[in-house]
C-alpha cells in the first residue's frame, strides 16, 4: 500500500468531497501554498494515487432497492466447462443496467449487486433473470436495508 504523509491524506479527503474545487481553494483550507498543493496533487497522479475524476450521481437516479446475489453454479460432468460458464454468467450480468457489481467468489459462485425503483421489482428480476439460468445450484438473495458505511458507492456505481 502507498505510502502518504498527513498533507497528501487531507488533499484527498478535500478531493473526495468535492473535486471541482480548483487548487487555490484547497491550497486555501489546508493553508499552504498554491504551488506545495499543484506539485503533491501531480506527484498524487504520477503515483497513481489519484487514477480520474469523476462524479457521483444523486439520489434521484440511485436505486432505492438493494440485494446483494449470491449465485452458486452447479458443476457439470466435464469439469473444464465450469470456468467458461461461471465467465459466461458473469458477463450476460455485466451487460444489464440495475447489475451494479459482478463478482467471483469461489470456484463457482458468482456475486452481484442488484438495484431496483423497488423491492417488488427487485425480486422480479432475480426471478426472471437469474434464477431462470440453467445448472444454478443455489441463488441466495440478500436484501440491504440499511448502510453504515459506503452508501454514496452506489452514486458511483450507477449506470445512466
Amino acid at each position: 500500500m502507498a505510502q502518504l504523509d498527513d498533507l497528501d491524506r487531507a488533499i484527498l479527503r478535500i478531493l473526495k468531497e468535492d473535486a471541482r474545487l480548483t487548487i487555490s481553494e484547497i491550497a486555501e483550507r489546508l493553508n499552504r501554498p498554491e504551488s506545495t498543493i499543484h506539485f503533491r496533487i501531480k506527484k498524487l497522479q504520477e503515483r497513481n494515487i489519484i487514477d480520474k475524476y469523476t462524479i457521483v450521481l444523486g439520489k434521484d437516479l440511485q436505486p432505492k432497492a438493494l440485494a446483494l446475489v449470491y449465485i452458486q453454479a452447479e458443476t457439470p460432468i466435464i469439469e473444464d466447462f465450469l470456468e467458461r460458464y461461471i465467465r459466461h454468467i458473469m458477463k450476460t450480468l455485466s451487460l444489464l443496467p440495475n447489475v451494479l457489481v459482478v463478482a467471483r467468489s469461489g470456484k463457482d459462485g458468482v456475486i452481484a449487486l442488484i438495484g431496483e425503483e423497488n423491492p417488488e421489482k427487485l425480486n422480479r428480476f432475480v426471478d426472471e433473470t437469474i434464477r431462470v439460468l440453467p445448472t444454478l445450484r443455489r441463488v441466495e438473495v440478500m436484501h440491504i436495508d440499511e448502510f453504515s458505511k459506503g452508501e454514496g458507492l452506489l452514486g458511483f456505481l450507477v449506470s445512466v
